[in-house]
Parts: C-alpha cells; sequence; structure tokens
C-alpha cells in the first residue's frame, strides 16, 4: 500500500496527481513534434478538469503556465504564449507603502480628509459649497457607524470646519440627515391579498348577518 506522505510532491492539487504523471511523461518524449502535440494533449485534458476556468480572462495561457509549473520549467515544448520564467510566476509583487500621516479625527477616517482637500482645490464657489454639503453627509454616515447613538450635526459642521481650516462650512440650520440610517424608510406596500380577504370575510359577515334567523 502506497501513502501519499511517501509519493512524490503534488505540485498543483486542482489538476491531481494522474496529470502530474502525464506532464512528467511528455517530459520523457524525445522526438519534439510528438512532444509538442502530446503537450497540446496534455493542455485539452486540463482545461476538461476545471471548466470553471473558462471563463478567467486568458484561460488558455493559465493553462500554459500551469503546464510548465508541473513540470518544474523543465518541459520543451512550443508554446502559443511567451514561456515565463520560475522568477517571474514567483516574484512577490511589490508591498504597498503604508500611509504614515496621521489622522486627525479617526472615526472620519483617513477617505473624509482626502475628500476635504479635493473640495479646496475646487474653484467654484457653487461647486464647492455642494462638495461640503456631500461631505458632510458622508461624515455623518460614517459616525453613525463609530457611533451607534444619533449624531449631533453641530458637532459634525464643527468637524469639517476643523479639517479644510474654515474653508468648508455648512450652515447650522442647513440638514444633513440625508444619507444617515434614518434618512429614508420606505413605506410598506400594502399586500392586495389581505386587502381582498379582508373584503370578502366583511361581505361574508354581512350575509351571515342578513340570513340571521329570527329567535
Amino acid at each position: 500500500m502506497f501513502y501519499n506522505t511517501s509519493r512524490e510532491h503534488l505540485i498543483i492539487r486542482e489538476y491531481g496527481r494522474h496529470v502530474q504523471r502525464i506532464v512528467a511523461r511528455a517530459m520523457q518524449i524525445e522526438d519534439r513534434e510528438e512532444r509538442n502535440r502530446f503537450a497540446n494533449e496534455i493542455i485539452e485534458l486540463m482545461g476538461q478538469l476545471n471548466p470553471h476556468l473558462r471563463n478567467v480572462e486568458d484561460f488558455k495561457h493559465k493553462l500554459w503556465d500551469h503546464l510548465f509549473v508541473m513540470s518544474n520549467y523543465q518541459l520543451d515544448v512550443d508554446s502559443p504564449y511567451p514561456k515565463k520564467t520560475k522568477e517571474e510566476l514567483t516574484r512577490k509583487p511589490t508591498p504597498m507603502p503604508y500611509p504614515k500621516s496621521k489622522i486627525r479625527f479617526k472615526h472620519y477616517g483617513k477617505h473624509v480628509e482626502t475628500l476635504v482637500k479635493k473640495a479646496l482645490e475646487t474653484d467654484d464657489i457653487e461647486k464647492r459649497d455642494g462638495l461640503a454639503h456631500t461631505i458632510g453627509n458622508y461624515m455623518k454616515l460614517v459616525y453613525q457607524n463609530w457611533n451607534k447613538e444619533s449624531a449631533n450635526e453641530d458637532v459634525i459642521k464643527d468637524d469639517l470646519r476643523l479639517l479644510s481650516g474654515g474653508a468648508l462650512s455648512l450652515d447650522r440650520e442647513a440638514n444633513i440627515n440625508l444619507l444617515s440610517r434614518g434618512g429614508y424608510k420606505p413605506q410598506p406596500q400594502q399586500n392586495n391579498n389581505n386587502r381582498n380577504g379582508g373584503s370578502k370575510n366583511k361581505k361574508f359577515k354581512n350575509k351571515k348577518k342578513f340570513f340571521k334567523k329570527p329567535q
């Protein structure tokens, strides 16, 4: 009895051990033309084993990359795509730089500061006022995600003024409740079945009262 722990390392589990052995068999074929034909048949088999990948962009290209990976990049065949090296396929992406700037109000997040900065770059006064109102709406929305209690609009207006250095401001009478959770509540639709059923029951009661036997 053979155990998987004693067998060769399975490189790509999705294709199984049999496909990996077929790839190893292809590497032993000396005739290049026969080896190319065999490699294309392996590609067809790999596609049949993973039909869900057919909707993936560059489906065939990925299959050829997987074929070379399973051969440890040693299979010498004519691929319709540029053959990638092991270094190219195993190269790690460049890590994204972590923002080092401090956030003035952490419960609003960095995006609010970015929005304020973009709004200050606008020269159109009317457009800037509209952006200020939109930012105020968003600030109230994220504030309620941080604090489940109702947000004080005056506090949000003061915070917006502080973040913009006084350049963006909202009137004390302005309503910034449009995008908050309680801003819009759809009216419940009346159920026609219940309405019709209620009318039928009412008619039935009237008939019952009409045909009631005298005492």
